[in-house]
């Protein structure tokens, strides 16, 4: 998706690197992009692949991103990523620190963390003083199936982090890890009923934006009401957060991949404007499309538009040029007004009601 959009432009001359035959073959019959054969750990392949771009956009698993990110560093290129995982995101960081005028690291670019740090920010301004943040996304299969009511639309490493890293959060003004599938809650939107709870890495940079400004901030994944105890049972009760290969293979055995998905993203600030506490909220669902005149799924479509967009931005020189940037110090309504953004617009209606699960006694 990243590929097409980008060629679909005009603007960009887009060359896709993989250490797949098969996968290049396959790319370059559909999008009919340039490809070249690449093995990121082979650090010759990796220079070669960088010194004719001015821009990476690293698409692999978050365990591969420190290494591109370096050699970004060494080619004098600017570099961004769509990781999740935090601990990466403070290696960029570190890199970025060396960064060469016009040189940028922009981790993080897709959809959560990603847009949704962007549509946070934006709402935050609107406050004299904030009180709380909370930010709920999900990738969801429209016909939901089995316990699990869910079906893989994105990295299966990805998705296992998520469910089994600590929880970056801010609570009573301190910051705090919290435990991954927990903090459930259910609520009601467009008539469906979801659940959420705490995934990792979903708030991206906003710890360090808001610290000392907020007193409560948090991220949690939305599925349908059910899939969190279903896979609670799995990562917790048989302790295959200690055993990730033997999960990652028994989810790509079982669960199907699906491109008829749909994206929700939910976000209520609150805060204090005129002596008077108010909530603010921002709810949008992105829907699988025709583009080109193929089918894409909303994942896809969400998380390349994020990434296109920020490089998109930063080319037309309204990012800051320079080192490592933040998802938040992206614009939201320049966002929306960008080419690749654009597919963000669709608004859902506000939630109806939201509530929290009482804990088991």
């Amino acid at each position: 998706m990243i590929a097409r959009l980008l060629l679909d432009s005009r603007d960009y001359t887009v060359t896709v690197g993989d250490s797949s035959a098969a996968a290049l073959e396959r790319i370059s019959r559909r999008v009919g992009v340039d490809t070249m054969p690449v093995d990121v750990e082979s650090p010759a392949q990796l220079e070669t692949a960088l010194s004719r771009c001015d821009a990476v956009i690293s698409a692999l698993g978050f365990f591969y991103n420190a290494r591109v990110a370096e050699a970004s560093l060494a080619a004098g290129i600017s570099y961004f990523d769509l990781t999740e995982d935090v601990a990466t995101t403070r290696q960029v960081r570190d890199i970025a620190e060396l960064a060469r005028d016009g040189q940028i690291f922009m981790p993080q670019c897709g959809l959560a963390p990603g847009f949704i740090s962007i549509v946070a920010q934006d709402l935050t301004r609107r406050f004299e003083k904030l009180d709380a943040v909370r930010m709920r996304v999900g990738a969801l299969p429209l016909f939901p199936t089995g316990a699990l009511k869910y079906n893989l639309t994105w990295s299966t490493d990805g998705l296992i982090n998520e469910y089994c890293n600590p929880c970056e959060a801010i609570h009573d003004g301190r910051r705090v890890e919290l435990l991954p599938l927990e903090g459930h809650e259910q609520f009601l939107l467009d008539g469906v009923q979801y659940e959420a709870f705490n995934t990792s890495g979903g708030l991206g940079t906003l710890c360090d934006s808001l610290d000392g400004r907020v007193r409560e901030l948090n991220y949690k994944t939305i599925r349908y009401v059910g899939h969190c105890e279903s896979v609670s049972l799995l990562v917790n009760e048989l302790r295959l957060r200690e055993r990730r290969e033997i999960l990652k293979d028994i989810l790509e055995s079982a669960v199907p991949v699906t491109f008829q998905d749909l994206v929700v993203t939910f976000c209520a600030v609150t805060g204090w404007r005129n002596g008077q506490l108010v909530q603010i909220t921002d709810a949008r669902k992105v829907y699988h499309q025709q583009i080109s005149g193929e089918n894409w799924s909303a994942i896809q479509v969400t998380t390349a538009a994020g990434v296109c967009a920020a490089l998109d931005l930063f080319v037309t020189g309204r990012l800051p040029q320079r080192g490592f940037v933040r998802q938040e110090q992206i614009d939201f309504d320049t966002f929306l007004a960008n080419r690749f953004g654009r597919y963000y617009a669709s608004k859902a209606s506000a939630p109806m009601s939201i509530g929290v699960e009482p804990a088991t006694p």
